[in-house]
């Protein structure tokens, strides 16, 4: 007679990119023992496609598209399914702000951990009079290198080739120009023509793009003081 499968449980969240309600179930142990072989890998290909196989086998909802996913969907989804599977709070170790140097430990509730959103935040960035340069988000291939690349290292033509693959379309009133219709080196050809005051609409798109965020305060141990902690970004939630 064949061992009796274990039930398990599935929850429901939803996306902050648009809304959609979706479910997912938590980790197994057989999933958790996959990502953490890639982690110890240190190989980014190993562990893009740990994650990949992971988010999508937890998914339970149909037609959802992990590789389109903007990262902090990605983020917000990974941290749920990560805490369904060891419980409600996360616990974080945190280096206490007033001496810089004192480890205090803090526990956090999953479900008080939201991705926030800046009113100031636009898709549409205005290169001049008529020419518009429209933005999608940072996919998975971002996710991992932001939180699990070991060995990225954040240059200038590292930062080029992010904003290269984050257009999504040039147009005015005339034409479009589709970024999937260009080549990469088109692309930066294009950015590199801009001045600074045209780039820095570019860095504010990702500066105020929504992100995974939250306001904790920590007790230093040792001096007793306490202070305000801002968490950014899944690999906070890990630290």
């Amino acid at each position: 007679m064949p061992l009796p499968k274990i039930s398990t449980p599935t929850y429901e969240l939803e996306l902050p990119s648009t809304g959609q309600t979706i479910q997912y179930r938590p980790f197994l142990v057989k999933e958790e023992k996959l990502l953490l072989i890639a982690l110890e890998s240190e190989d980014t290909k190993q562990i893009t496609t740990a994650i990949k196989t992971v988010i999508k086998n937890c998914i339970q909802t149909k037609n959802i598209k992990v590789e389109s996913l903007p990262t902090f969907d990605i983020e917000f989804l990974f941290l749920n399914i990560r805490g369904k599977s060891v419980g409600e709070e996360i616990e974080v170790n945190l280096i206490c702000p007033d001496d810089e140097e004192t480890t205090a430990s803090v526990s956090i509730l999953l479900d008080d951990i939201k991705i926030q959103k800046n009113e100031e935040h636009d898709k549409r960035i205005k290169l001049d009079d008529s020419l518009i340069m429209e933005m999608r988000y940072p996919s998975l291939e971002q996710f991992i290198k932001n939180n699990f690349d070991f060995a990225s290292q954040n240059t200038m033509e590292q930062s080029f080739d992010l904003v290269a693959s984050c257009i999504d379309k040039i147009y005015n009133e005339e034409e479009v120009w589709s970024a999937n219709d260009v080549t990469k080196k088109e692309l930066l050809e294009f950015l590199e023509q801009m001045n600074s005051s045209q780039f820095k609409e570019i860095e504010k798109f990702f500066e105020t793009m929504p992100k995974l965020s939250h306001k904790v305060k920590v007790k230093n141990p040792v001096t007793q003081v306490e202070s305000e902690v801002v968490l950014e970004g899944l690999s906070s939630f890990f630290a």
